[in-house]
């Protein structure tokens, strides 16, 4: 540009015959210039939506991992996964997480969006059914893009219903999918896929994305694995899988007491595990405390509290009557007759709760000590 009005400058004389040339001259440069200044800016402008949405796929799957301790299991939490996935990527209109068995390699959906997932759970298909797995040779290493999905499934090896099955379980025709497989550990954990109902919905940079998104998916669910192993280790027993004393104690302080209904505390001690430890050794001993667990939960499935003192002391946590629960307790014993061929013994002590648990705590452990002498007092008299 500078050269142009220099030469303007230093000669006004220039005939049309020559001006005319320039101007042209300088008219392509200027519409040049302009479109190439127009095209950076819109690769400026797509490569900072770019970082802007990988920015958001950070901080969304770093959210869910912060926030893991308040989904109630695996399926909750891919569900909130899920719906991160369809909000970031702007073609997705509907979506699913298909987990695969490792050892049968049967697929089953996990979490949906926009689709039926009672009508998605009734097809039945395996990992080389799907397109996936035809696409990428049976790596189910990359991200895949399909444009017609009836066509692609018509020429699967899925039955008739199943593919109706699919077809249908959408609330819109599915035109368009973007499947990208989830690693974790190395192995093929699940593979996330996000749908359009219309034709070529998805881009290069919409896999690119999902790439990205997959991977810190993985990193995302093999944490909130982790979290869960370490509070399951922090809250039960790994023998019984019984709540331990902290845990439950945390829960005994938010028990409701209810003005209708009486709850107790029941401390249950084994008499005679020391001698099967000793004659029949420690593993028989884990398997008695096993035993006396399964019967625990038989007698009480759903509405007690149960918990693993430790050795071999047991609690729960009960709402009824005494009398209820002196049934309950002969239930019991009866119970563990029937699980083991041998003897196998408790005694039992039971308060009622009131708000000051640890009192109940007390009362309840010097009646189980009370009762554990009186079973002892028959067998030193048929000694002596």
């Amino acid at each position: 540009m500078l050269l142009f009005v220099l030469v303007f400058m230093f000669y006004p004389r220039l005939d049309a015959v020559t001006v005319l040339p320039l101007i042209l001259l300088c008219t392509i440069y200027l519409f040049g210039y302009s479109l190439s200044y127009y095209l950076y800016q819109g690769r400026l402008s797509r490569l900072w939506q770019h970082l802007e949405q990988v920015v958001h796929i950070n901080d969304s799957t770093f959210e869910l991992v912060h926030l893991s301790s308040q989904y109630q299991d695996e399926h909750a939490f891919l569900n909130a996964l899920l719906n991160k996935a369809v909000s970031i990527v702007d073609g997705a209109e509907m979506g699913s997480i298909i987990s695969v068995d490792p050892e049968t390699q049967k697929l089953n959906f996990e979490s949906c969006v926009g689709m039926d997932l009672q009508k998605l759970r009734q097809v039945s298909f395996t990992l080389e059914q799907t397109f996936e797995y035809r696409l990428t040779q049976g790596r189910c290493d990359r991200v895949v893009v399909i444009n017609d999905m009836e066509n692609v499934n018509s020429g699967s090896s899925l039955s008739a219903e199943n593919q109706r099955l699919l077809l249908t379980a959408a609330q819109i025709p599915i035109r368009s999918t973007l499947s990208s497989p989830i690693h974790i550990d190395g192995k093929l954990y699940a593979m996330l896929n996000l749908d359009s109902g219309l034709a070529g919905a998805f881009s290069d940079y919409d896999r690119n994305l999902v790439g990205i998104l997959t991977h810190e998916a993985s990193n995302a669910i093999s944490l909130y694995q982790k979290s869960q192993q370490i509070r399951k280790l922090a809250s039960f027993d790994p023998l019984t899988g019984l709540y331990n004393r902290q845990r439950f104690e945390d829960l005994l302080e938010q028990w409701p007491l209810k003005s209708r209904q009486d709850s107790w505390l029941l401390l249950l001690d084994m008499d005679n595990l020391k001698g099967i430890n000793d004659f029949r050794g420690h593993q028989q001993g884990d398997e008695a405390i096993r035993s006396l667990t399964r019967a625990m939960k038989s007698q009480w499935p759903e509405q007690a509290l149960l918990a693993r003192f430790g050795g071999d002391e047991f609690v729960a946590l009960c709402e009824g009557s005494e009398q209820q629960l002196e049934q309950d307790i002969a239930a019991l014993r009866d119970r563990l007759k029937q699980d083991v061929d041998y003897p196998l013994e408790f005694s039992v002590g039971m308060a009622r709760l009131g708000p000051d648990w640890q009192q109940a705590l007390k009362d309840a452990d010097a009646a189980m000590y009370r009762q554990k002498r009186e079973h002892k007092a028959p067998k030193a008299k048929h000694l002596g």
